[in-house]
């Protein structure tokens, strides 16, 4: 009897642009030895819009709504980042109102992000189950912003130097219900999914990174802390009323799969408790400092003038020249859901940047993903995206 000798065909796959699991237009050309990844090449850039080099066409009120369009599940946070930054270069002090206002949506924002990725990440996996719940509970909150801002996703809030407008007692009422029964369905979540065989076999081991390497690819967010360093930018650089709130940064020991999961998990506890927190020591008094750059809304969109418009680029102008004295250059980071977020901006006195950059989280964690693939199963490969929690609307921005 002839002895049949079998072989392993190398096979390269194309995964996406348009994939329902890569969360956005990520493409992955992977080589497979059976059902092995020997390689995985990610290619980025599908949704550039130029965002960067828009900014340094429009005033930095007007480069506002372009942070909404990064990471548009917590445009929130981007707008306060962006914000932030814009106030350190030109010397802008925020009320402490403000302060409060502003880190209490940014931690809305945070549930929102988070509750989007759990219902992704486990749909993903199997568990249809935990998708439905989370958006339930990520509709309360959209309605709350809707509540103070007129706009559920891109909103647009934060100004420099405060907030838009002030919340009223109806909508602190609201949110203070809504953080007392949220951990109780996070619980649901965890019920679900923590006991769940099939979450716990595709999770536990799988897509391993050590704290050192995670530190050299420059990870940030729960990706990082998954692994087990403590590094938050509200711990290290607290802005906004981070530093008058108590809050504990949870960390993982494994670095797998799903270890980054239960980061997420736990700061959905922790972010619960700083709204509660910002609710009961939200002070009296202006919502925006009497110094912030403003521009002049026309009273109708039939009375538009263009002397209006020059008018009050000429204003931002002049503010602008007033204001900045010691920095021509700025670095400003925020505390994203799904890393550090950080502005850089270069100045020419002008109302306009010189030159803007983003740090933006996707972009680095989506340069980790050969080094969590290869070697392990083309089956993974979806667990693994779920796990970095990318958007690439930031990523390409």
């Amino acid at each position: 009897m002839q002895n049949r000798v079998k072989t392993v065909k190398e096979l390269v796959v194309n995964m996406g642009p348009q994939h329902p699991a890569t969360h956005g237009v990520l493409r992955l050309i992977l080589e497979l030895e059976g059902e092995v990844i020997r390689k995985c090449t990610p290619y980025i850039g599908y949704l550039h819009r130029g965002v960067e080099k828009l900014s340094e066409d429009l005033t930095y009120v007007q480069s506002l709504p372009l942070t909404d369009r990064l990471d548009y599940l917590s445009s929130m946070v981007n707008n306060v980042g962006f914000c932030i930054a814009v106030e350190k270069l030109v010397g802008i002090n925020v009320p402490e109102r403000a302060k409060f206002i502003r880190t209490m949506m940014s931690e809305m924002a945070r549930i929102c992000s988070h509750l989007v990725w759990i219902a992704t990440h486990a749909l993903d996996i199997g568990a249809m189950t935990v998708f439905l719940y989370a958006m339930r509970d990520r509709e309360s909150l959209l309605e709350l912003f809707e509540m103070v801002t007129g706009a559920r996703l891109t909103v647009s809030y934060p100004r420099v130097g405060g907030v838009r407008c002030d919340v009223d007692n109806e909508f602190l009422d609201k949110l203070y219900k809504f953080t007392e029964e949220f951990p109780g369905k996070v619980e649901e979540y965890e019920t679900l999914i923590d006991r769940n065989r099939v979450w716990l076999k595709r999770t536990k081991g799988v897509g391993v990174i050590t704290a050192e390497e995670a530190i050299n690819w420059g990870l940030t967010g729960p990706t990082l802390r998954g692994s087990g360093v403590y590094y938050d930018v509200r711990k290290f650089f607290p802005y906004d009323a981070y530093d008058k709130v108590e809050f504990e940064v949870p960390v993982g020991k494994n670095g797998d799969i799903y270890d980054r999961y239960r980061c997420r998990m736990l700061e959905f506890r922790q972010s619960a408790k700083i709204i509660k927190q910002c609710i009961e020591k939200l002070p009296e008094g202006p919502i925006l400092a009497e110094n912030a750059l403003r521009i002049r809304m026309p009273e109708s969109p039939l009375k538009i003038d263009k002397k209006d418009i020059i008018f009050e680029i000429y204003t931002e102008d002049k503010q602008i020249q007033e204001f900045i004295q010691k920095f021509t250059e700025v670095y400003a980071s925020v505390e994203a859901p799904r890393g550090e977020l950080g502005f850089y901006i270069v100045c020419d006195s002008s109302s306009k940047p010189y030159r803007m950059r983003v740090r933006a989280p996707s972009f680095v964690h989506a340069g980790v993903l050969p080094k969590l693939c290869e070697g392990s199963l083309v089956a993974d490969v979806i667990a693994n995206i779920g796990s970095i929690d990318i958007v690439l609307g930031e990523c390409d921005r």
